[in-house]
C-alpha cells in the first residue's frame, strides 16, 4: 500500500518561511569594528512570539495529520481494494467499543457446549459477523489493522514473510513484551526460526514427557483434594495457569526450575500491564512520567533481565 497520502514537504516549506522571516526580522546593524549586532528589544519579543505560534502550528498540523489526515487517507485506500471495516473514529479508533464489549462478554454466563470465540474475542466476532469472515480491518487507535480468517491468505501471508512484515504498534511500551519469534521479520525471523528449530524436534519433545507428567500429576492431586468431599466447584484457570509455568520452567530451565517460574509469574504480570496500556490512549512522551503502572513494569522488566543472566552464569559455571 502506499503511504505516500500526504505531502510531508509541507514541514520543511515551514520551517523554510520561519528561516527566511526572521532573517528579515533580526535585520542585524553592525556598528562597530568588532560587527556587534544590535538588535532592537521589541523586534525580539516579535520574533520569539512568531516563533513560537509556527512551531505550535507545525506540531499541531503533524498532529493533525496523525490522527486525522493520514488514518482517513488509509481508510479510503482500504475501501477502494475491497475491504470492509469499522468507520475511524478520532484518535481513539475502536479500543473504547473493544473494551465494553470485552467486559460485558465477561459478565455473562458461558455453558460448556457454547462457542468459546464470542467470549474470548468478542469484538472481533462480531466485526467478522458484519464486514465478513474472510478479511476486514479495524482501528488500533488511529492505526488500521487487517485482520486474515482464511486459511488460503493466512498461509501465503506466513510464507512470505518478506512482503508481509508484522504490525508495529505505536505504544512503545508494547516492546516491552513481544520481543520474540513472533514479533520478529524477514531476516531476523528467519535466524531465529534455525535457532528455536532443534528444540522442537520429536525426540528432544520426548524428553519433555516426564516434566509433563509431574505438572499435570500435581494439578489433578490438587483437583481431587478440593472435591473430596463428594463434588465441588474448581476455576480451572488459575491451575492451567500454574501447570503451564510449571512445565515450561522445569522443561526450559531445568534445575533452574524456581528461577524459570519466577521469571513466567513476571512476564504472565508485564503482559496484563502492556494490555491495560495499549487500551488506553497514548500520548507521545508518557511513558517517561512516574506513573505507578510504568515503574512497575520497569521493576519487572529489570527484574526478568537480571534473573536471565543469573540462570546464564550458573550454567556456564556448570559447563566449565
Amino acid at each position: 500500500m502506499d503511504h505516500n497520502y500526504i505531502n510531508f514537504k509541507h514541514d520543511g516549506l515551514i520551517v523554510k518561511l520561519i528561516y527566511q522571516y526572521l532573517a528579515h526580522a533580526l535585520h542585524l546593524d553592525f556598528v562597530n569594528s568588532y560587527q556587534t549586532p544590535r538588535l532592537d528589544m521589541e523586534v525580539m519579543t516579535a520574533a520569539v512570539l512568531v516563533a513560537a505560534a509556527v512551531a505550535v502550528a507545525v506540531y499541531g498540523w503533524r498532529f493533525l495529520k496523525f490522527v486525522w489526515l493520514l488514518p482517513k487517507a488509509m481508510e479510503k485506500s482500504l475501501r477502494e481494494q475491497g475491504l470492509n471495516g469499522n468507520h475511524y473514529r478520532f484518535m481513539v479508533g475502536d479500543m473504547m467499543e473493544m473494551v465494553q464489549m470485552t467486559n460485558e462478554a465477561k459478565l455473562k454466563p458461558i455453558k460448556i457446549t457454547d462457542s468459546i470465540l464470542p467470549r474470548v474475542m468478542p469484538f472481533y466476532y462480531a466485526c467478522a459477523n458484519t464486514h465478513g469472515s474472510n478479511i476486514f480491518f479495524t482501528w488500533m487507535g488511529p492505526k488500521p489493522m487487517v485482520h486474515v480468517t482464511e486459511p488460503q491468505l493466512i498461509r501465503q501471508i506466513l510464507a512470505d514473510y518478506n512482503q508481509f512484515q508484522k504490525p508495529k504498534f505505536g505504544n512503545p511500551l508494547a516492546s516491552l513484551l513481544a520481543k520474540g519469534l513472533v514479533d520478529a521479520d524477514a531476516d531476523q525471523w528467519v535466524k531465529h526460526r534455525k535457532i528455536i528449530n532443534p528444540a522442537f524436534h520429536v525426540e528432544k519433545l520426548k524428553h519433555m514427557l516426564p516434566a509433563f507428567y509431574i505438572s499435570c500429576n500435581e494439578m489433578i492431586n490438587k483437583w481431587e483434594g478440593i472435591t473430596k468431599g463428594g463434588s465441588g466447584e474448581v476455576d480451572v484457570y488459575p491451575h492451567l495457569q500454574t501447570m503451564t509455568s510449571d512445565v515450561i520452567s522445569r522443561t526450559a530451565f531445568g534445575s533452574s526450575y524456581e528461577e524459570g517460574r519466577k521469571i513466567f509469574e513476571l512476564q504472565v504480570e508485564q503482559a496484563t500491564l502492556v494490555i491495560k496500556a495499549m487500551q488506553s490512549i497514548y500520548i507521545p512522551g508518557s511513558r517517561f512520567l512516574p506513573t505507578k503502572r510504568y515503574k512497575r513494569m520497569m521493576e519487572i522488566e529489570r527484574e526478568v533481565k537480571s534473573t536471565i543472566k543469573k540462570i546464564i552464569n550458573k550454567r556456564l559455571k556448570e559447563t566449565t
